[in-house]
């Protein structure tokens, strides 16, 4: 479809409200169509650049592996070990809230809680010599 060049008609200001020459009018950003004169950029408060959001988690986690120390003659060998073993701090049961129905929540005591934490571990021997 074809359209008139207009080098000859009038159009209303959608601001303002008078005619214009056709060719002097532009279209804002907000779809109104103005003359030259009344034209208003947008303000650049309207299109904040944007802000990428922090990186919290990381790519390609893995639990932390212990060398199992090796006991050689009752004492603790200074390097290597048998094999590997992941050290485990979970908690048993619920540890943050205690559910009491259908919507309330009642904070757990953190005490007991700690009081459950258990571990296992070689930790060797100290030799302590007073001179």
């Amino acid at each position: 479809m074809s359209y008139a060049t207009g080098k000859r008609s009038q159009a209303i200001s959608d601001r303002s409200g008078q005619a214009f020459p056709y060719k002097e009018m532009v279209k804002e950003w907000t779809g109104a169509l103005v003359h030259i004169s009344e034209y208003e950029p947008k303000h650049p408060q309207l299109d904040p650049p944007y802000h990428k959001a922090d990186a919290i988690a990381l790519m390609n986690t893995r639990s932390q592996d212990f060398q199992q120390p090796t006991i050689v003659n009752n004492e603790l060998a200074s390097s290597g070990g048998q094999g590997m073993m992941t050290a485990s701090l979970t908690l048993p049961g619920q540890f943050a809230f205690i559910n009491q129905g259908t919507s309330s929540m009642i904070p757990a005591d953190p005490a007991l809680q700690n009081r459950r934490r258990e571990i296992s571990s070689i930790l060797g021997t100290v030799t302590v010599s007073i001179t």
